[in-house]
């Protein structure tokens, strides 16, 4: 029996997200809809012109995110991160802790240096702008990743976003050799476009053969593939992956389970902040299939939780919420 159903890697980041108008956007000279890296300088600028006490903010991260998820459906989840011994790095070892989440993150193993944070700005048409600054994490490397933990659990997954450093690479392929080698799945989050886009050689790399289950979007697995539109898309990634999730947006998903296609459903909603929404696919899909449920059944699981977290500001459920969606999948 493992003691976890999934060990993530990722970049540790404080959230940090507001609500602002197009035209903070052209004042600021900041693009939208897109992550951008940062250094601290251009960071802490746009923090002095943010209305701070307005800003919600949470531990995150992508597979942070998605790691929360998962025990807020009542998964047993684990994260091995980095952050510093600072104010945000001791606030997000607590807020970890209260999301039921176990980590690797102990007040003595706490580096010296300055704690990663995401501003995440939401516009009114719901759409998502990040502006990062990886500070600690970017130096997260296999002294970070927790080889016991990933030992103890059924599946290894692994966000994208660490692919932009030699040593966040060299962390994933560690990580994947680890679960490899001890009969752990491994499952990789392309995370952005821009990860597929200007890191594809490093990132198939870490893919090597294959992964057990791939997450993606619709522009990402034609940009990974180089293919034109879906159907040839889906076809490519079955080289690379298993099993694999393409999520479409407000058409839905698409699951191959190993053998066919599944199309799963949009639930309606109103969109007002997509931030976080395929990290809660992923969480709420992961959950699924570590606790007896179908790919078909997980994945309508996970159509309903992001269609609820889009629905509302912040990549966080409620637990109230996440156990008022089980029932619904459960009456």
């Amino acid at each position: 029996m493992k003691k976890y159903d999934v060990t993530g890697i990722g970049n540790a980041l404080v959230d940090i997200e507001f609500k602002v108008n197009d035209q903070f956007f052209i004042d600021n000279g900041v693009e939208k809809g897109l992550m951008t890296l940062v250094d601290e300088e251009r960071q802490d600028g746009l923090m002095k012109v943010i209305d701070t006490e307005q800003a919600k903010k949470q531990c995150g991260g992508s597979a942070g995110n998605t790691v929360i998820a998962i025990s807020q459906f009542g998964g047993k989840s684990f994260y091995s991160c980095k952050v510093a011994n600072d104010e945000l790095g001791h606030f997000y070892m607590a807020d970890m802790k209260n999301a039921g989440v176990s980590h690797n993150l102990n007040e003595s193993n706490l580096a010296e240096g300055i704690t990663g944070k995401c501003l995440v700005m939401v516009t009114e048409d719901a759409e998502r702008t990040m502006n990062t600054f990886l500070g600690i994490t970017q130096t997260y490397s296999n002294e970070d990743v927790n080889e016991a933990a990933i030992k103890d659990s059924k599946y290894l997954y692994i966000e994208g976003y660490l692919i932009t450093s030699e040593n966040g690479k060299q962390a994933m392929k560690h990580a994947k050799r680890i679960a490899e080698e001890n009969g752990v799945k491994v499952a990789l989050t392309f995370s952005d476009p821009a990860m597929v886009k200007y890191f594809k050689d490093p990132m198939t790399e870490v893919i090597g053969a294959s992964v057990d289950l791939l997450f993606a979007n619709e522009e990402e697995a034609m940009i990974f593939t180089g293919k034109s539109n879906l159907l040839e898309a889906r076809e490519e990634l079955k080289k690379v992956a298993k099993h694999f999730v393409i999520t479409q947006g407000k058409n839905g998903a698409m699951i191959f389970d190993g053998d066919t296609f599944i199309d799963i459903e949009p639930y309606e909603t109103t969109a007002v902040d997509t931030n976080g929404a395929g990290d809660m696919f992923a969480g709420a899909f992961m959950y699924g299939i570590t606790n007896g449920h179908s790919y078909a059944s997980s994945g309508k699981l996970a159509s309903m939780a992001s269609s609820k977290i889009v629905s509302q500001f912040g990549p966080r459920l409620e637990w109230h919420q996440a156990k008022e969606i089980l029932n619904r999948l459960n009456p």
